[in-house]
């Protein structure tokens, strides 16, 4: 209960802003604006949103709740797919603190694997939307969905100063109440669950998993990283020895990779969001892009 605390009061700030904007937007119609700024070229949607999920300075944790926004906004799922996979595994301390413990070549290798895995995360949902699987993504009660959705397709005007209107100051109220209800309720599942696996998950034990060299320790880190990774400033070092002790390099990628997009926090969030059967897609688009960026780091410096 202490962590859990502990990691609620730590992302408390995200929330906070996070709720406030989502809140506003809704208030003064501005979510319709934000939508519409997704619209046009899926691919450049794509490849802006891969590039700002792979730069932003938010932790697994503290996307939580723009996903959130971004969803209920109507944002179509392949702009969000592309930043939520590409979010969590790399921003500008971790690029620093990799840096330090694992060299530069292997921040730049990681800041290439996040954006890569979600530019190709971005093309499958958007090749999918295209055939008619992904028609209805989100769960009943989360935001309007849809490729596009109402938001979009409807026209409303904006009321900057909603405060000087009583429906739109109870809509404000009721909006993030919501998503403050919403989101505690998922975090606190997360944080619990991550304390439990500190608590019961040797670090010997991934050690001796991830130990070896070849292909295969590539594959089997890709599977391990996603139970077993912990923490992204906790796993550098534990991967730095491993590497130390013979593993190979492209094993260790895949494992912060695969470790980051579905670590616990951002896995259940987006549980919580999706329907089962985009989550699914959310967790192989993880693992496939993972084991592939490590098989290219991999290919990469044997040269």
């Amino acid at each position: 209960m202490q962590f859990t605390a502990t990691n609620l009061l730590d992302v408390a700030p995200f929330l906070i802003l996070s709720i406030a904007v989502a809140a506003y937007a809704g208030a003064t119609g501005a979510d319709g604006l934000i939508a519409r700024a997704f619209t046009g070229s899926p691919a450049v949607m794509i490849a802006i949103a891969a590039l700002a999920g792979g730069v932003s300075p938010f932790c697994s944790c503290g996307v939580i709740p723009l996903i959130a926004a971004l969803l209920a906004m109507g944002v179509p799922l392949s702009a969000v797919m592309a930043f939520w996979l590409a979010s969590p595994v790399m921003d500008p301390s971790m690029f620093v603190l990799t840096t330090g413990v694992l060299g530069v070549e292997f921040a730049v290798a990681k800041t290439i694997a996040a954006v890569g895995l979600g530019v190709f995360g971005g093309i499958i949902v958007h090749l999918l939307s295209r055939a008619g699987s992904l028609t209805d993504p989100l769960r009943d009660g989360v935001g309007n969905g849809g490729c596009g959705a109402s938001k979009v397709r409807a026209s409303h005007p904006v009321v900057w100063a909603f405060w000087h209107d009583k429906t739109r100051s109870a809509k404000f109220l009721r909006e993030a109440a919501k998503t403050t209800i919403f989101l505690i309720k998922w975090l606190t599942l997360a944080f619990l669950l991550e304390s439990l696996m500190l608590a019961w998950i040797p670090a010997e034990l991934v050690t001796r998993a991830l130990g070896g060299s070849g292909l295969a320790p590539i594959g089997i880190a890709t599977l391990v990283g996603v139970p077993a990774y912990l923490n992204g400033y906790a796993a550098l070092p534990l991967v730095g020895g491993l590497i130390g002790q013979g593993m190979a390099p492209g094993a260790g990628l895949s494992f912060l990779v695969a470790g980051g997009v579905t670590s616990l926090p951002a896995a259940i969030a987006v549980w919580a969001l999706v329907k089962r059967p985009v989550f699914a897609l959310y967790i192989g688009i993880a693992l496939t892009g993972s084991f592939a960026s490590g098989l290219l780091f991999q290919l990469w410096a044997s040269l």
